[in-house]
């Protein structure tokens, strides 16, 4: 759930190579139902299904909750797959741009809201992580036009920690593994606020950098439209002294 939007749609419809890999040219279609797309899409479809089984029977029955890890389980998965097939094969689409970053907010969003709700997992737990989700997100947009923020190594961190600690909060675990995935979540959140914090710094970098580009490009523009006016006014005092 870090980094570039990659499920998509659309391309050159060339046939793949027989035994051998697949070239990104060689995979695109130009229809929107690719892999990449149809595991987006599923993950969409599974969010539904993953709260009703969570909260099925007052929320509380381990087997229900086990169905429920189990599509979670699937959405994560997914999400994995349809960003590397969509990055190798270069199905990249306004579709996958859209789709992608907003099933994956849904699954863990609606995880997290869920398990606060049965009392499973304090509120400002999910507070923190879904105003880090959706502040990452939106400055990625505020910063777009000067470039892209990578995922990071710590981001791709975050999002394994959040998916296991998670996880592990939704199966009705007890003992010694109802203590491990306390510390789980405690690694999930700390690592949320560390790389968040990342973000907002590459954002502010990215930006300035940016901002400085098109200050020296306009001052450049400028002095060209200088000379150029000065090199026609000479040859215009050049040609009227000509005349007289």
């Amino acid at each position: 759930m870090t980094g570039v939007p990659a499920s998509a749609a659309g391309g050159s419809g060339a046939k793949p190579v027989r035994g051998g890999k697949l070239g990104s040219a060689a995979v695109n279609q130009a229809s929107l139902w690719n892999i990449a797309n149809l595991l987006t899409m599923l993950r969409l479809v599974l969010v539904p299904g993953f709260v009703l089984l969570l909260l099925h029977n007052g929320g509380y029955d381990p087997a229900w909750r086990s169905f429920a890890w189990a599509a979670f389980a699937i959405a994560m998965i997914t999400d994995l797959f349809d960003g590397h097939l969509a990055r190798t094969y270069n199905l990249v689409t306004d579709f996958g741009k859209i789709a992608d970053p907003i099933a994956d907010k849904a699954i863990m969003g609606s995880a997290l809201i869920c398990l606060s709700y049965l009392g499973d997992l304090p509120w400002w737990v999910t507070g923190v992580i879904l105003f880090r989700e959706i502040g990452i997100t939106l400055l990625r947009f505020w910063v777009i036009r000067h470039g892209v923020i990578p995922a990071s190594r710590g981001g791709k961190m975050k999002t394994l920690a959040q998916g296991v600690a998670v996880g592990m909060y939704v199966l009705a675990l007890t003992g010694p593994l109802a203590t491990l995935r306390f510390w789980v979540m405690a690694l999930a959140v700390a690592l949320t606020v560390a790389t968040g914090l990342d973000y907002v710094r590459q954002a502010v970098v990215l930006r300035r950098r940016g901002l400085a580009s098109e200050r020296a490009a306009a001052a450049a523009s400028s002095r060209t439209a200088g000379v150029s006016g000065a090199s026609g006014e000479s040859g215009d005092r050049g040609s009227a002294g000509a005349e007289r």
